[in-house]
């Protein structure tokens, strides 16, 4: 099985898209109005020209994305660290936990080792019911909650990726 990690480019998009949909049509059903569950090929193609946006592919086919959100770009997180965004993996592709791979591979071979980020952030709908358990269990620890204006309320998480020896 080929696995290859890799940044997105507009060539990309169109696959993006797909896999942003489907990633976060649940999400969506639970009423939830993240922005990339009702993206367009518009709003990719100016997501990924933005962002650091990385993707794991098996066999030639996208299987999970993250998207970093940089302190100095466009979309900041609130907390002067790189900031996950658009995480989801394909729902088709639950078997190999795609989603934790392109986590830990950003982590460690884009924000420690070419960034040297000490930590990053994220944040999630404080009414999932399960994605702020699953961060927490990633390592990530909660550290406010906020009313983004969305109509729902939005926990900002941290993790410390390098540890002090």
């Amino acid at each position: 099985m080929t696995i290859v990690f890799r940044q997105l480019h507009a060539g990309d998009r169109e696959e993006y898209l797909t896999l942003m949909l489907a990633a976060y049509k649940p999400i969506y059903a639970l009423g939830i109005p993240f922005d990339a569950a009702t993206a367009t090929l518009e709003k990719v193609t100016q997501h990924i020209a933005e962002h650091g946006v990385y993707a794991v592919f098996s066999e030639g086919v996208m299987r999970a994305s993250v998207t970093i959100r940089y302190p100095w770009g466009p979309i900041p997180g609130p907390f002067g660290v790189p900031h996950f965004g658009w995480f989801g993996a394909h729902p088709n592709y639950k078997d190999r936990r795609w989603g934790r791979e392109i986590q830990e591979w950003v982590e460690q071979n884009i924000l420690i080792d070419k960034l040297k980020a000490p930590a990053v952030s994220l944040g999630t709908a404080v009414t999932h019911p399960w994605l702020k358990q699953m961060y927490e269990r990633r390592g990530f620890e909660s550290i406010h909650e906020v009313d983004i204006g969305t109509g729902h309320n939005i926990v900002f998480m941290k993790k410390i990726l390098e540890k002090s020896s």
